[in-house]
């Protein structure tokens, strides 16, 4: 709520990018974009043992009647803009990234995919928390002597929509990037 407010993010422009964003995972999940990026892992339930192949939290059926409908979440006044539709799930998962020089890749046979130019670290106050990308991206752009423009993919943490809303405008991003 405080990132919404500080950068005057309504509740509408949360939804539709709450929404834009569930349709575009769902649209990537059903082309297989993530298929060969995805380790299937045994979760051991009450069941039995379950394999989960992909995230539970995507939800290709969203529509903004749907999120409209949704509460706020954290002030019940009637203020509040941030709902269970356009913030994260709780959620847990992991990652695996395997970096190396060029050179090791090659003399193993790999073709790598990406290549670090640079990079940064910022800390912002914790009432405004998700929005320290901000400043972190144009200390990295600053160093590599880039421009937003010159960046060609953006992967955001989208925990909340606002928080979103308020990286992409700051940084002047291309939201279909």
């Amino acid at each position: 709520e405080n990132v919404a407010k500080q950068w005057n993010i309504s509740r509408e422009e949360q939804d539709q990018y709450a929404l834009k964003s569930q349709l575009k995972c769902a649209a990537a999940l059903q082309a297989g974009h993530f298929s060969s990026e995805i380790i299937p892992v045994l979760v051991q339930t009450r069941a039995g043992t379950q394999e989960v192949r992909q995230d539970e939290f995507p939800r290709p059926d969203s529509t903004i009647e749907g999120l409209r409908k949704l509460q706020p979440a954290f002030i019940k006044d009637g203020s509040g803009t941030v709902t269970a539709g356009n913030t994260s799930g709780i959620n847990d998962g992991a990652a695996v990234v395997v970096l190396m020089s060029r050179d090791d890749a090659e003399q193993n046979g790999i073709t790598p995919i990406a290549r670090i130019v640079s990079w940064a670290q910022a800390g912002v106050d914790p009432s405004v928390m998700g929005t320290g990308p901000i400043l972190a991206t144009n200390r990295a752009l600053e160093k590599a002597g880039w421009r937003i423009n010159d960046v060609d993919l953006f992967e955001l943490n989208e925990a909340f929509a606002a928080q979103s809303v308020a990286v992409i405008r700051e940084l002047g991003m291309d939201p279909s990037k």
